[in-house]
């Protein structure tokens, strides 16, 4: 037969199929109970809007379960139907091959399945019009569906094919259908190993869906689906093909068809162990490339010298809910050896069957097995099981345990979520710090790509205090031995600003800020001595701290690293120390530190002495009290030095302590200091109908029972941000969305010509302030928040990025360090001789100057918000999902790995599974998307029905017609 009677045939029986399905209520009932239990699963079972993730992961989760019992009651009559009306005998005498029948009837159940799943395109539009929808694990999640129901289909014409009964037929389909998919599920791997767990895994075509529908696309996956499909549709051939033969007797003709049917069959399925063994052909859909090694990866394994060692350790029996997790880190470890191109060394084993290299983890990386309770129907123990990653590089090394690499989503107590969370910015994570721990070990200069200048702005000897001289001596001797090591990249040069008309200190003074110095408040001698570090155009200081030879080495080789590239950097963190409840401080920051001592050395800085550590790389202030000016003078003149800082403070701070919920005024000490940089936080808090759910209980009365039930209500004060987020800065373009909780609105002095203002974080339009300290959520009559704005709306900036040349606060102003010495100097002259007040001073010598103004870039990034990262906060914004709300510390990471200028795992951090969230609803307008998408379903099956009546219509005027004729 010719190629086009061939698809003519084929589509001939399609259509009749198709036909016959909507003349009749086959297809509306398979129609309507395939969009009446999606949405019932999206919408209730799944609880989408209490879920608060714009995903529609929900509505694909059931899938395999209920195409099994869709699919085999579609197929259950195709054949059996045609033996009981007797039109069997008819396709048996044609002279059109059975595959072409075969075909035509799968083509048409495959139509009737496309239609049902057009049905539910609203439920996705849906999602993407109440959040940030990610459309490439969708469009995968469809793809999925449509083979995965194929793929049952296929298998229930076969059956079909095989029985004269439909309710057989329904039945064994159903059981085949099921088996295929329980294989691969806990219920059945946890009895076994993880390689032949992994086996059934990849003969179920549960865990192959699941693999799409979270957005990779395996070439892998495909032909197994595709498999299964031309498989059974080649049985389904030879069994109809089997009734055309003669009872009991077998020709040569019949044992060529059995043959050649049942060897097409196995090698079609058993090729898909030979793709097994092929490198991996996939495609990830996702946003950003989630499932993918990104660019920031490649970047870093393109730095290792010499072979990474990345070792698994997975123990067999471990908890269910973690078992499935092991194949897809596994994988994500395989990628990072494939990328990397022999430079990764990936070895996944089991310790409990390597007692030796078991012996290794407990004593050398510290690895210890952890307990977890497992049961199945039989009994229920105690197992001891490994879920590690150490990542190793020479003698350094870094463990990830379960803790480090999973996210649990716990929406009730027995519906719990175990995901992996973002595995590859944790390993990633873990290769950068070994890496740099590494490099540190080595000479510094090693990783300098660009010669370095030390450079001296020091007075003539005669002018130094004695002090300063012996400090000079020990100087020039450690810079010599640092020379001898830079292998020419470090140079040495000694300035005298007052030579030659003392243009050098005018030029010092005006680029730097660099103003004469003194030892006393009132002395008359004064004198340089600045030491800087300099490299292309950036330069840094290199502060005076003790004058001790070692406190001079540790700083120069800090100030060294920020020139270099894969050191840990330093983070120097003030938080408050005001004792709250049970001695604990009022606000406490743990997840802000847990979360930046990932990445960066993180020190509580004590700014109490006037001065930042000089090993500092960025100043972080998080809900600073009561600066005094010492400590506002060692803020500044960190920012002088050309340094950042990160400060988030507000006029107001929360009280949360023994249960209550209060705002109380709060004084940072910086407000001054902020204005006289153009930065103003007014004494109002930002409301915005915008907002982010805050939960409360609430006592209802059932029956004569006194309930009580958590109730998330909308609360104007966490203000919900997502268009007013950067998208042209780093800093905010990977956020999806942030809640920032009890904030007060910024303005800027725009008329400064010498700094740039980039705003960060906006309100929406329609927010507007409040003055008022009550924030109790306001409930009505029955029981739901009610708030009304007040006042003019408006947009209101909540974070911005301060970049310029700014002038220090105290010019002109008498230097708080300087004041300090006088003062306790005239409290020892009261007590003590003039001699003994004059040797202590020849002891102690401090040094201190006013730096005028900062060099270009220097940066202060403000946030109008105490509260929004303190941890109780951070609980309560986290929402009904239970999970650990992100956002606000990535924002904080993201802050300070962008002020230094290491933004390589920014494009990566933001992949965790829960990131994205829907807008803020309330009740009612949840309540009109959700019975929408009911409305809509019901229009689109009624259309069909009138569509499928005209079609009828049509057809019986032409037949009509045809009579007449």
């Amino acid at each position: 037969m010719q190629p086009d009677n061939t698809s003519s045939a084929i589509f001939t029986v399609a259509k009749k199929e198709l036909s016959w399905f909507f003349s009749s209520p086959i297809a509306y009932l398979f129609i309507g109970v395939f969009a009446a239990v999606t949405l019932f699963i999206f919408f209730w079972a799944e609880a989408f809007f209490a879920r608060n993730i714009a995903d529609i992961r929900p509505m694909f989760e059931w899938m395999p379960v209920l195409l099994i019992f869709l699919c085999s009651t579609i197929t259950m009559r195709l054949w059996s139907e045609e033996r009981r009306t007797g039109t069997i005998e008819y396709v048996h005498t044609l002279s059109v091959p059975l595959w072409h029948f075969v075909v035509g009837k799968f083509l048409g159940c495959f139509a009737l399945l496309s239609v049902s799943l057009l049905i539910t395109l609203p439920l996705p539009i849906t999602v993407s019009l109440l959040g940030e929808l990610d459309w490439g694990p969708v469009l995968s999640g469809y793809l999925a569906v449509l083979l995965l129901g194929s793929a049952y289909m296929a298998i229930g014409l076969a059956v079909s094919a095989r029985s004269d009964n439909q309710i057989v037929s329904l039945l064994v389909a159903c059981a085949v259908c099921g088996g295929f998919y329980f294989i691969g599920t806990t219920a059945i791997t946890d009895f076994f190993s993880h390689s032949n767990a992994e086996l059934l895994r990849q003969l179920g075509t549960g865990s192959r869906f699941e693999d799409i529908t979270r957005g990779v696309i395996d070439v892998r996956d495909l032909y197994y689906y595709i498999s299964l499909c031309v498989a059974f549709l080649v049985l389904n051939t030879y069994f109809l093909e089997q009734e055309r033969w003669v009872l009991n007797k077998r020709t040569v003709h019949h044992k060529r068809w059995q043959a050649l049917s049942v060897l097409l069959a196995i090698n079609v399925l058993a090729a898909n162990l030979w793709l097994g063994q092929l490198p991996k052909l996939r495609l990830d859909t996702t946003q950003g490339k989630q499932y993918s090694i990104s660019d920031a990866t490649q970047m870093y394994l393109a730095q290792l010298q010499e072979p990474l060692l990345i070792r698994g350790y997975f123990s067999d029996k471990t908890h269910p809910l973690l078992a499935p997790l092991v194949p897809q880190l596994t994988d994500l470890l395989e990628e990072y050896q494939v990328v990397a191109d022999g430079r990764v060394r990936v070895e996944i084993i089991d310790p409990q069957q390597h007692p030796d290299l078991e012996a290794q983890a407990n004593q050398q990386f510290g690895i210890k097995p952890v307990s977890f309770q497992v049961a199945d129907r039989y009994q229920a123990s105690v197992v001891s099981s490994y879920f590690n990653v150490v990542v190793q590089y020479g003698d350094e090394h870094q463990v990830l345990g379960f803790r480090d690499l999973i996210e649990v989503n716990a929406r009730a107590e027995s519906d719990v979520d175990v995901l992996l969370r973002n595995p590859e910015h944790d390993i990633t994570q873990a290769i950068k710090a070994v890496l740099q721990d590494y490099q540190s070990a080595g000479n510094l200069f090693d990783t300098v790509q660009q010669p370095l200048t030390f450079t001296g702005y020091i007075s003539s000897d005669e002018k130094l205090p004695e002090q300063l001289l012996t400090f000079k001596q020990a100087l020039n001797e450690q810079l010599q031995q640092v020379q001898a090591k830079a292998n020419g990249k470090f140079s040495i040069n000694m300035v005298e600003p007052e030579a030659n008309g003392a243009l050098v200190a005018q030029r010092i003074a005006q680029e730097y800020g660099f103003e004469p110095m003194s030892t006393s408040l009132f002395a008359n001698e004064s004198f340089y001595f600045y030491l800087t570090l300099s490299g292309g155009e950036q330069v840094v200081q290199i502060p005076l701290e003790d004058m001790e030879a070692s406190s001079f080495e540790r700083n120069l080789n800090a100030a060294i690293k920020r020139f270099a590239k894969g050191f840990t950097k330093n983070v120097a963190l003030v938080t408050p120390s005001k004792p709250g409840a049970y001695g604990m401080p009022q606000a406490q920051f743990r997840n802000l530190e847990q979360m930046l001592g990932a990445e960066l050395n993180v020190h509580k800085e004590d700014l109490t002495d006037g001065q930042v550590s000089g090993e500092a790389d960025i100043l972080m202030l998080m809900a600073p009290e009561s600066l005094d000016d010492k400590q506002l003078f060692a803020v500044d003149q960190f920012l002088m030095k050309g340094g950042t800082v990160v400060a988030a403070t507000s006029p107001y701070s929360v009280d949360l302590s023994r249960g209550s919920l209060a705002m109380q005024n709060h004084q940072s000490g910086l407000n001054d200091w902020l204005a006289h940089h153009g930065l103003t936080i007014e004494d109002r808090l930002v409301m915005d109908p915008s907002n982010a759910a805050f939960p409360i209980p609430v006592t209802r009365n059932v029956g004569g029972f006194q309930l009580q039930e958590m109730r998330m209500l909308d609360y104007p004060y966490f203000v919900d941000v997502r268009e007013g987020l950067n998208k042209d800065n780093l800093i905010t373009s990977q956020l999806p969305q942030l809640t920032m909780a009890w904030a007060s609105p910024i303005s800027l002095d725009k008329e400064r010509a010498d700094i740039a203002y980039t705003p960060l974080i906006e309100s929406s339009e329609s927010a507007w302030t409040s003055s008022s300290l009550d924030i109790m959520p306001k409930l009505n009559a029955q029981g739901e928040a009610s708030y009304l704005s007040e006042g003019d709306t408006s947009k209101h900036l909540l974070g911005v990025v301060a970049q310029g040349k700014f002038s220090s606060y105290f010019v002109n102003k008498e230097n708080p360090l300087l004041v300090k010495q006088h003062t306790q100097q005239s409290a020892d002259q009261e007590a003590e001789s003039v001699s003994e007040s004059q040797t202590q001073e020849a002891q102690t010598l401090d040094v201190s100057s006013v730096i005028k103004h900062s060099s270009d870039s220097a940066r202060i990034i403000l946030f109008s918000s105490n509260d929004f990262l303190q941890d109780q906060v951070l609980q309560l914004t986290g929402g009904v999902s239970q999970s650990d709300y992100l956002n606000g510390l990535q924002l904080m990471v993201n802050a300070v790995d962008w002020a230094l200028e290491d933004t390589a795992l920014m494009s990566i951090r933001s992949r965790g599974n829960f990131n994205r969230t829907l807008a803020p609803l309330d009740q009612s307008e949840q309540q009109v998307w959700e019975y929408g998408n009911y409305a809509f379903a019901l229009l689109m099956l009624l259309a069909m029905a009138l569509w499928a009546q005209a079609q009828r219509k049509r057809k019986q005027q032409q037949y009509l017609a045809w009579i007449a004729q």
